[in-house]
């Protein structure tokens, strides 16, 4: 991307307008409403942010009029999405969005291509996923979620793993006010990642694997935190069997992750 670059996608960007955040808010009110005209001067107000943005996908050797424009799709969905009432400000919820719009469409279009019915499994099991956890308020096992869009497991575990694009929590990707806002920032909840969810449904049907006995000494020792002694008490077996065992199931569990 050129450097000083004034003009991008026909917008002269050292004219942008940069709102208050008294003026973010009243727009944001007006565009509930229906008002069109404050939605167009709401994005107009935060063309910065997808400048800000598509910064950081400067090596990818893509035009910058086409990752600006795809930026502003993300912008634009983030204003149609964003909630006042959860007290964020509205950069902090639509980096990630933005963000999310144009590594999508970087996916899309890499030489190496992640076949359209893979994406499109991984985005059913996505959005299969977070349809769950609004509704019942947990995270849903792989098998509910292959139930859901009515496809296997395995494909759904092999599908989300191919869209995973690796990319550094501490980048900076925005600057507000002189402080850097990084993706780590964005982060909610670490444990609800896409990547931590895939690892966890691995994890999990290598436990699945396990014999009974084997699975309820991991389960214990692992997931409720109790010493060998203590469940060997509660199984009425010796430490060293339960040693035995745990040693053994973990050597399971790792040729299942290894293969």
């Amino acid at each position: 991307m050129a450097q000083g670059k004034v003009e991008i996608c026909g917008v002269n960007t050292s004219k942008l307008p940069l709102l208050k955040e008294e003026e973010k808010e009243a727009l944001f009110l007006r565009i509930k409403a229906g008002d069109m005209e404050a939605k167009e001067e709401y994005i107009k107000g935060n063309l910065r942010l997808v400048l800000s943005v598509i910064k950081r996908f400067s090596n990818s050797n893509e035009n910058p009029d086409d990752l600006f424009q795809v930026g502003c799709i993300g912008l634009m969905k983030a204003i149609d999405n964003f909630d006042l009432s959860q007290g964020v400000k509205f950069s902090t919820y639509a980096v990630p969005m933005i963000i999310g719009e144009i590594r999508r469409y970087l996916r899309d279009n890499n030489s190496i291509r992640v076949s359209r019915s893979l994406r499109d499994t991984a985005y059913k099991a996505i959005y299969a996923r977070e349809a769950f956890i609004k509704k019942n308020n947990r995270e849903p096992s792989v098998m509910e979620v292959a139930g859901e869009i009515g496809i296997s497991k395995e494909d759904i575990v092999f599908a989300m793993d191919a869209i995973q694009s690796p990319v550094s929590l501490y980048e900076p990707v925005y600057t507000e006010g002189g402080d850097k806002l990084c993706i780590m920032d964005q982060v909610r909840d670490p444990k609800n990642t896409e990547a931590a969810w895939v690892e966890n449904i691995a994890l999990q049907e290598a436990i699945n694997k396990l014999g009974d006995r084997e699975r309820k000494i991991i389960k214990m020792r692992f997931y409720q935190g109790k010493t060998q002694m203590e469940v060997a008490s509660e199984l009425s077996i010796s430490q060293a069997q339960i040693s035995r065992i745990e040693k053994n199931a973990l050597k399971s569990m790792r040729n299942y992750l290894q293969q």
